[in-house]
């Protein structure tokens, strides 16, 4: 839908559209209706959280326990909402080897039985690495700050919902993106036909993302990852540069290896690499 037609609309048509966008809480859509117009896609946003964030602390709770857990059997068989589905199985929790689904199952007792309701994350900014950390992190909150936690996470994702289902002005920020360039400093020129490849860091695991080559610019035809928030957690780009060098025995640089960390999902991170046969530098660049 557009915007305007939200605002125009009859209360149950933005029900029947807008409904699954708070889990199971269709009362979210009705509530945020009664504030229509709304002049951006943000503001809606915004009233959708309102009538949350204002609904009696009985009436949140229930809301908070209708969540599913991640990477629990509801994962696993697929008995969610469809948005959660997704959203689960992107990140692959619905296929957990057994030693970390074990490990969240843990957690997911510990963090019920402390808090009442189930860890509530947006998986969509997260690595899994980082989930855990999360996890872990947020069972030290006290209950009052964990349960306004819980409510920010479901604004994170109840806003990569909303604007997958409506275009208009003002569209919250959903999406970063991580780039790099190649230099030759030796030749003062970009280094083009270089293998560039990038791994996720999961303990002493690295997960391979993407391969590719820079191009006679020095950089990739496309961002390394980009199309919606770049997951939070820790990274490395590997660039094979031995061939760039290695022309009458220059050099002996081979793989040069980067690892960096992700702590803004919907930032720009731009990682250049300025590389000789005899030195290498890089930076978080713009």
């Amino acid at each position: 839908m557009t915007l305007s037609e939200v605002n125009a609309a009859p209360v149950a048509e933005i029900v029947q559209a807008l409904g699954g966008v708070f889990e199971n809480a269709p009362w979210v859509a009705e509530r945020a209706a009664g504030g229509r117009p709304y002049d951006t896609v943000e503001a809606l946003h915004a009233g959708m959280m309102a009538a949350v964030r204002m609904a009696p602390e009985g009436q949140q709770l229930a809301f908070l326990r209708q969540h599913p857990e991640l990477g629990g059997a509801a994962a696993r068989a697929g008995q969610m909402t469809e948005h959660s589905i997704a959203e689960q199985q992107a990140l692959g929790l619905n296929a957990l080897a057994e030693e970390r689904a074990a490990e969240i199952e843990r957690l997911n007792a510990e963090y019920t039985k402390t808090f009442g309701f189930p860890f509530i994350i947006c998986v969509s900014r997260h690595t899994r690495a980082s989930i855990i950390s999360q996890f872990v992190r947020r069972l030290d909150n006290t209950a009052d700050v964990e349960r306004r936690q819980a409510l920010d996470e479901i604004g994170l994702i109840t806003r990569l919902r909303l604007v997958a289902l409506v275009e208009g002005p003002g569209m919250p920020v959903t999406v970063g993106a991580l780039s790099t360039h190649v230099l030759d400093t030796a030749r003062g020129r970009p280094a083009s036909g270089v293998p560039v490849a990038l791994y996720e860091i999961d303990g002493e695991q690295a997960i391979p993302i993407v391969q590719t080559l820079t191009n006679a610019d020095g950089r990739t035809d496309a961002p390394l990852m980009s199309g919606g928030p770049v997951r939070i957690g820790h990274y490395e780009l590997q660039f094979s540069v031995g061939g760039l060098l290695s022309s009458g025995g220059r050099g002996f640089l081979d793989v040069i290896p980067v690892r960096f960390g992700i702590t803004d999902a919907e930032a720009h991170y731009h990682v250049p690499l300025l590389v000789s046969p005899f030195a290498y530098s890089t930076y978080l660049g713009s």
